[in-house]
């Protein structure tokens, strides 16, 4: 069994559209690509471990979009992430499309059937990195074992969301947290049964 990991940088309104750079998605007009930039600059090194950790190699599970930004860049950056052109990298869309980067395959008909036996098989977990539309797939069909999130102190207002209408009640619990002298709060989550309520005080 695989587990599905999603890692993402998102803003305290949970945006996560373009965090890496003005042109890397400008769909329905949105202004504020590169938001993590400033905080990477001042990065500690509390915060270069954990990026380690976050970047260490696996097999990746991408959407459309996000898949073209990271064949055009990744190949010739492979130094910034170790293993990156090796990892088997699937590819999620309701098209066919060229898969110019190594090791790339193509997910298309009954995605989520595929996933899951992509999940029930052996190998290395499978990360989710950027792919909103993807993301809410696996989260509507609760497919999603733990979240990376990267969460910067800043709010947009406008933009994609990782938590879009659909997303089922899950509990989380936090396994590993930290927070950066510039305020971004890494925390990694494992999911954690149902929902539970209650009244507080009783």
């Amino acid at each position: 069994m695989r587990k599905i990991i999603v890692q993402e940088f998102i803003t305290l309104d949970g945006v996560m559209q373009a965090p890496g750079g003005p042109e890397e998605d400008t769909s329905s007009d949105f202004k504020y690509g590169g938001w993590t930039a400033p905080y990477f600059r001042e990065a500690d090194d509390e915060a270069g471990r954990f990026m380690q950790k976050v970047m260490e190699s696996a097999d990746l599970l991408l959407g459309r979009k996000t898949y073209e930004i990271f064949a055009a860049y990744w190949p010739e950056h492979a130094d910034m992430w170790p293993g990156i052109n090796d990892v088997t990298k699937y590819v999620v869309s309701h098209n066919q499309m060229e898969l110019p980067w190594n090791n790339s395959e193509l997910i298309t008909g009954d995605v989520v059937a595929r996933i899951k036996e992509l999940k029930a098989g052996e190998g290395s977990v499978l990360k989710v990195v950027g792919s909103g539309n993807l993301a809410q797939t696996l989260f509507k069909n609760d497919l999603v074992d733990e979240m990376y999130l990267m969460t910067f102190p800043i709010t947009l207002g406008t933009g994609k969301r990782l938590f879009e209408e659909g997303t089922i009640p899950a509990a989380f619990t936090v396994t590993d947290s930290l927070v950066t002298k510039n305020g971004v709060v890494f925390a990694n989550y494992q999911r954690a049964g149902n929902v539970e309520t209650g009244t507080v005080g009783e």
